[in-house]
């Protein structure tokens, strides 16, 4: 008995062992780069049968206002993804893709020239949309900020 608590301790420290210096040779900016742009993701359930009926609001709402930020050069690309297999947790990822970091942060500028273009009447329909139909069809399951890893090959 005890020889065998023995060995996995010693498999479990070898593990470790190798494990541990891999991740310490990785230095940042020379092994790998992380990117400027960010991509935000949403990651949504939406209720059986009503999937085409929440793609018909997000043309309306959802990708209207990202045309309008990406014509403002706020943001780079947006995109729907649905999700034919998994778990069912989830069946639609939403993603926006942003130049930077900085293009994340609070701005009356970019405010100003957002609504500018949207409108303020569009925004209040925007917000029914959400109020009257989104929230009784859908459940957002997480909202998450990405940063792609550029890994340096030889």
């Amino acid at each position: 008995m005890n020889f065998l608590k023995t060995a996995a301790f010693a498999c479990a420290a070898t593990a470790l062992a190798v494990a541990t210096p891999a991740a310490a040779q990785m230095e940042p900016f020379e092994d790998y780069t992380p990117s400027e742009e960010v991509l935000e993701l949403t990651v949504v359930k939406v209720d059986e049968g009503q999937f085409e009926t929440y793609l018909a609001g997000l043309k309306e709402t959802w990708v209207a206002g990202n045309e309008v930020a990406k014509k403002l050069g706020h943001i780079k690309s947006y995109a729907i993804w649905g999700v034919p297999y998994g778990d069912g947790s989830f069946n639609l990822m939403l993603t926006v893709t942003y130049p930077d970091t900085a293009s994340l942060a609070p701005s009356k500028e970019r405010y100003d020239a957002f609504m500018a273009e949207w409108g303020k009447e569009r925004e209040a329909e925007s917000n029914r949309t959400v109020i009257e139909l989104y929230n009784k069809i859908r459940k957002i399951k997480g909202v998450y900020m990405l940063r792609r890893i550029d890994i340096k090959t030889d």
